[in-house]
This record gives structure tokens, sequence and C-alpha cells, in this order.
């Protein structure tokens, strides 16, 4: 597919001497606003007021698993760096072989005695957290195991003694965290009993009673020893379904947060989580979610939404035991390729004004869901927070028009200078129009120098155009679904 690029400058309406940019590209860009899309001639009018600010961008692109991977041959550490995730969560690493992090590596014989450091295994454990620390994330650990489908399951049964389980896990965060077992003092903050409890037989084959009881004294035992902790979970697979737009959650859900209300266990965070192909659906359930934490007695609960992605066609048939090669590959090419990448833009501009404190995308490692393939390299999810990245460069947000929730994204900032500003639009299922970008009191004078990049099928956020204007009221271009554009914009040096 040939990309038309026309550089015609023709004066603009929105300034006197201001010009409009137009380019033609045969690519799609999507936008996210909170406002209603103005019609014009060619389709849209999406609005930028550098003028008006509107808070500060937050860092929610944390992930799920480190950077470490294959065996010991792969190592994502500078890719992880470079995207600056805030915080990396502890699941499932190393799946389908776990051989760190959960509670059978690290602590391999329950009949052991867990005052003792020799019965530990924190060998391969520590070298994880290691890397995942020289990224500059922090870390939330899981306390549990990671996910069995296959039939017979060999770690996710209850505990034989929940009380014994509990100080087992004290000796994981005496290890972490002040030292002990010849271990370190890495201040991990968050502690997360269990992941998806409801997800059974897979993650749990005990009762529901039994794991409220499991989550009730593990919480209760490490918040008696480390007060100043963060403790919560469980990580709910279903926390409640969607019903002509109103939430229902889950009766297990209710019987959890009961619970905690009856024993008094703490709940510094509960945590959940959302795979879907339309990036609306996250906010509707993020605001269900707050809600429900501050209707059931827990306003100061964090709400963590600590595993999403994009989920082809809203099913999870693309990967059914009976499915075939080709249909499993054909999930897996749209969850990382160009629809995904779209999704995972308009996500985290969305989630920007969502009642949620943390998310993490499942997930960082290399393989299926990941933002790298089997062999380490990028996919287009992976340049999708390449792109949301660079928005934390220019913090300040300031005001967008033109958004269609879960369609069409548009948000920007600026720096701290107010010599540069970025605009990043994600464009996830709205067809093939024209969309006009008004640029709004520049906050520089001088000549602009701009910059636009694309992410699409067919290129990973490669320059699409590039030039200096004297004066520029808006940009044009012609985006069609699932693609992404970044537009750089910074205030050229005045002459001496």
């Amino acid at each position: 597919m040939k990309t038309r690029i026309d550089l015609s400058l023709a004066p603009s309406t929105p300034a006197k001497g201001c010009r409009v940019l137009r380019l033609r590209f045969g690519f799609v860009i999507g936008l996210l606003s909170l406002f209603v899309v103005l019609p014009f001639a060619g389709g849209a009018v999406l609005q930028v007021d550098f003028a008006r600010t509107n808070g500060i961008f937050r860092a929610l692109h944390g992930v799920n698993k480190g950077p470490l991977g294959a065996g010991g041959l792969m190592d994502l550490t500078e890719q992880h760096r470079a995207l600056g995730i805030p915080f990396t969560r502890l699941h499932d690493c190393h799946w389908p072989n776990p051989d760190v992090v959960d509670i059978h590596a690290l602590f391999p014989n329950f009949n052991a005695d867990p005052e003792k450091p020799e019965s530990y295994d924190f060998t391969l454990t520590d070298e994880y957290l290691a890397a995942i620390r020289a990224t500059g994330a922090q870390i939330v650990f899981r306390l549990g195991e990671s996910i069995e489908h296959t039939k017979t399951k060999r770690f996710v049964h209850p505990p034989k003694d929940f009380e014994k389980w509990t100080a087992i896990c004290l000796g994981i965060i005496r290890h972490y965290n002040e030292g002990w077992a010849n271990g370190f003092h890495h201040g991990i903050r968050y502690w997360e009993i269990w992941n998806e409890p409801e997800n059974r037989p897979a993650m749990w084959t005990g009762t529901d009673e039994e794991f409220l009881r499991l989550y009730s004294t593990a919480a209760r035992g490490i918040k008696a020893r480390h007060p100043d902790l963060k403790v919560g979970g469980p990580a709910f697979g279903h926390s409640g379904q969607l019903v002509k737009g109103t939430f229902k959650p889950s009766e297990f859900v209710l019987k959890f947060l009961a619970r905690c209300r009856r024993d008094g266990a703490p709940l510094d965070f509960m945590s959940w989580h959302c795979y879907t192909d339309n990036s609306a659906e996250l906010v509707v359930r993020a605001k269900a979610i707050r809600a429900l934490l501050d209707a059931q007695g827990f306003p100061k609960a964090e709400s963590h939404l600590n595993e999403w992605n994009y989920l082809p066609g809203n099913s999870w048939n693309g990967l059914s035991k009976s499915g075939t090669g080709e249909v499993r590959q054909k999930f897996y090419d749209e969850m990382g390729g160009a629809p995904g990448a779209a999704f995972v833009v308009a996500a985290l501009l969305e989630l920007q004004d969502a009642p949620v404190d943390m998310c993490n995308f499942f997930h960082g490692e290399a393989g299926g869901f990941g933002l790298f393939n089997e062999n380490g390299v990028p996919l287009k999810s992976h340049h999708a927070m390449r792109a949301f990245r660079e928005l934390l460069d220019t913090p300040q947000r300031v005001e967008t028009r033109g958004s269609v929730a879960g369609e069409f994204v548009i948000s920007a900032g600026v720096a701290p200078s107010g010599r540069s500003a970025t605009i990043v639009l994600s464009n996830t299922r709205q067809e093939d129009a024209e969309q006009r970008v008004e640029l709004k009191n520049l906050p520089w004078s001088s000549a602009t120098i701009h910059e636009v990049r694309v992410l699409d099928g067919e290129r990973n956020l490669d320059v699409a155009e590039r030039g200096t204007n004297v004066a520029i009221g808006a940009i044009e271009l012609r985006l069609k679904p699932h693609a992404v554009a970044v537009i750089t914009l910074r205030a050229a040096e005045m002459p001496n």
C-alpha cells in the first residue's frame, strides 16, 4: 500500500497567518476525548487547546512479568527500561514452566520449617527480581501459584496448613525487604494474595470458603507483622457482568468483601482483570469497581486493574483446546498486531480519568499476550507502549475535544519548559474518514517544527512527515481503523 502525502500548505481558518498542514495518508489515526465530534466538510474536527490544562498524565503502563525469559537466553531489560514501566506484577512468570516467584518454587518442601533459611530456594527469583529492578520498575509481588491448564493440577490446591502458608509468605517478605537469608532491601510495597481464585480448577481447586479463609489468615498475618505494607488481592478474573450498562458484581466478589469486613482482614487494594475488544469497557468497569468498594465499606482500598489486554472478537474461542493452529495464530496476530496496538493506546488514554490506581498490561515477557514474540522481537503492542510513553515526556495534559469512547481517541500534553508538545491519536474502530486536528494557543510564538509518526499494519512509528512552519493552525489526516499517530511539536530556535 503506497503512502500519499500532500504537503501543500493552504491558509487555515482558525487564525490569521496560520496554516493548515494537509497530510493524506493511506493509514488511520484514532483519537480519545470526552467531547462530541464536530462535523466539517472532510469528516471530524478535533481540537487541542494548549491554554487549558487538564492535570498530569499518569504512568498506567505497568506490566505483568519481567524481562528475563527463554531459560536465561533472553534479556529484555533495556527494552523494559526504555518504556519506563512503573510497576511490574509477578504472575505467571516464565509460564508455562514457572520456576520463579511461585510458592512451590520458593519453598519446594511444604513440610520444611519456614523459619529456616535453608528451607527456601531464592536463587532464580533473586535473579528475576534483580532484572526488574534494573528496569526502574517497582514490584507487585503475587503470593500464590501460576495458572495450570493441564488436566492434572499440581500446585493450585488449598494449602494443607493456612497458618504455615502465611509463615512462608512472611519468610519471602523478610528475604526481599529485610535482608533475611542473605536477602535484600527492595522495599516492595504491594503484596497480593493469590490470583483468580474463582477460575476453577485452573487457579484454585478448593471451595469459596477455603479461599476466603486463606485470604483472611494470610492478610491479617502479613499486616500484623508488616503494618506499613499494602496487602490485597485476589486478582478477580470475573468481577461481575455488565447488563445493559449496569454492573452486577459476582456473588464471589460480594462474599469476599463481606468476609474482609467480618474478619477485619486488610484490603489495601482490590485487584481485578478485564480482557475485551472495547477500551471503553475498562473505564466502565473501573467506575463500577470503585463504586462497589465505596459502598461496601472500603473507600480507602485502591483499585488495581492488574491484567488487561485486547481480546480479538471479544471471545476466548481462538485459544480453545479444540481450535486449530491457524485460528490460534490469527488470535495472537491480532492481539499483538495493529488492532491490539490501537486498543492499547486508546485504553491507556481513556483510563487517565478513570478511578483506578494501578494498571498492569498482561504481559511484558516474550510469547503469546506479550510485548515481544518468542524470539524477543518487539510486537506492535510494544510500539503502542512506546507511543504512550512519549506523552509522559510532555506530562502536562491539555484539553482535547473530539474523542469517542472506545472508538477514536486523542490526547495531548506539553513539556514543563513550554517548548514542546505531543499529540497521540488512536483509531480502534471508526470507519476511514478525514480528521482535522485544530491547534489552539500554542505556548510559543516562534515557528513550529512538527513530526508525524505512524503505527499501523505496515509501520512501527515510522516518520511520515516532518517540517517547519511559521505558524500551524491545523493538521488534517485521513485515518483508517487500527492505527496510531504521534504528532510532536516543538518551538524552533529564534534567530539572533
